[in-house]
């Protein structure tokens, strides 16, 4: 074999190995908007739907059927922020609108960005619990030592079936820029972007 053949031959390798690592890269990149989307769809993994005030129809209840909705607030290890609801529970009426809020503190000396991922449980209710204001459709930037209420406007479907009488609504508020609190603790002045 000559020396041009096998040069050849190696260019290629290396065009086929980079391109390779690129798709991989950008399949990678796309997994995670590709999986909530599936999941906003199928209402697998607990994710909830988000409607327009304007599309829901306040007169499409039964009176007398209420739910318990619960509600639950925590925050990664890596974001250092107070949060919970307002409120532990609610009793709704399929097909009304409601509002809550959760309180957000945070604690570290710095702005810190974080994103709140909702969940709500049974995972098939999810299905039937559907959003009109909510902080988890944006990042949150919160100044050193600010505090915030945060409403949830929401409504539970009329067609929830009947043997759901209880359900939770979850969000976990992650770090999406700013300081960690080993960071906080230890001092650094540099941010961690979480990204």
């Amino acid at each position: 074999m000559s020396q041009r053949h096998v040069d050849k031959k190696a260019r290629k390798t290396i065009g086929v190995t980079l391109g390779v690592t690129v798709l991989m890269f950008g399949f990678a990149f796309a997994l995670v908007p590709l999986y909530n989307v599936f999941c906003e769809i199928t209402g697998i993994n607990g994710k909830t739907g988000r409607v327009s005030a304007s599309e829901v129809n306040q007169r499409d209840f039964d009176p007398n059927r209420t739910v318990v909705v619960q509600f639950d607030g925590t925050v990664n290890s890596a974001l250092p922020w107070q949060f919970h609801p307002r409120q532990v529970s609610m009793e709704v009426v399929p097909g009304k609108l409601y509002t809550t809020e959760f309180f957000a503190k945070n604690l570290a000396d710095r702005p810190v960005v974080g994103q709140a991922v909702p969940s709500v449980a049974p995972g098939e209710a999810s299905l039937y619990f559907n959003k009109t204001e909510c902080f988890c459709f944006t990042e949150q930037t919160l100044q050193p030592h600010e505090e915030v209420w945060m409403p949830v406007t929401f409504r539970v479907s009329p067609d929830l079936p009947e043997d759901v009488h209880v359900m939770t609504l979850s969000y976990t508020f992650f770090n999406k820029g700013g300081l960690t609190p080993a960071q906080e603790k230890a001092g650094q002045g540099s941010h961690a972007t979480g990204r």
